[in-house]
């Protein structure tokens, strides 16, 4: 395969085996386009000491090959803007996250035991796009295990983010310490975990519902 720094690289074909699963034309497809997306991020002054373009590629990177099978081969010229758009969305989530962090009192962050059946729930509920609540259909430990069995579908990092935030009650700033990231990283992949918990746990309401 021509090298992705080629005049001769064929972003067509490649893009078409990429889409069929070949990890190294993906690969290929990101050393190429990567640089030229993450050139032209802009991050305000203000959080230029809580994020940093390459979290904001890191996590693209993982996004593309997680999502690479939705993308058309047809439209093999838009590829860089489609890497634009999933950098520009993760970018978004970290300042919307950043934002939160500073307006959130301490005191509100933790109101369940760690790794507690109330954490699941409360995880459960933050995500699940149903009107009728885990608790109010479903034992807790039915809800535990169903978060349990979707969250080690996730990515590591995704996984770990969630287990650190979400379920242990741990910081911004010790999930940062913990996996070796910004707190603009942290803040991407919880969102993208939880994005990635939302499809698994589609059909997560009409389950409780068989069982009330």
């Amino acid at each position: 395969m021509a090298s992705p720094h080629n005049e001769e690289f064929d972003v067509v074909s490649v893009v078409s085996r990429a889409v069929h699963g070949d990890a190294d034309s993906l690969s290929n497809l990101l050393a190429h386009f990567g640089p030229l997306v993450e050139q032209q991020l802009q991050i305000g002054r203000i959080w230029q000491s809580q994020i940093d373009t390459g979290d904001v590629m890191q996590v693209t990177y993982l996004e593309a090959f997680i999502e690479i099978g939705t993308f058309r081969p047809e439209q093999a010229g838009a590829f860089e803007g489609w890497l634009r758009r999933i950098a520009e969305n993760n970018l978004r989530d970290a300042i919307r996250g950043l934002e939160r962090q500073k307006q959130m009192p301490a005191s509100r962050r933790v109101d369940f035991t760690p790794n507690s059946e109330d954490s699941y729930v409360g995880l459960y509920e933050q995500i699940a796009a149903t009107t009728t609540t885990a608790s109010q259909v479903a034992i807790k430990k039915d809800t535990q295990r169903l978060m349990q069995a979707a969250i080690d579908r996730l990515p590591p990092d995704y996984a770990l983010t969630v287990r650190l935030y979400d379920l242990e009650g741990q910081s911004i700033g010790e999930v940062s310490k913990a996996i070796g990231r910004s707190a603009g990283a942290v803040h991407m992949l919880r969102a993208r975990a939880h994005e990635r918990l939302g499809e698994l746990l589609g059909t997560a309401s009409a389950w409780f519902d068989s069982r009330a």
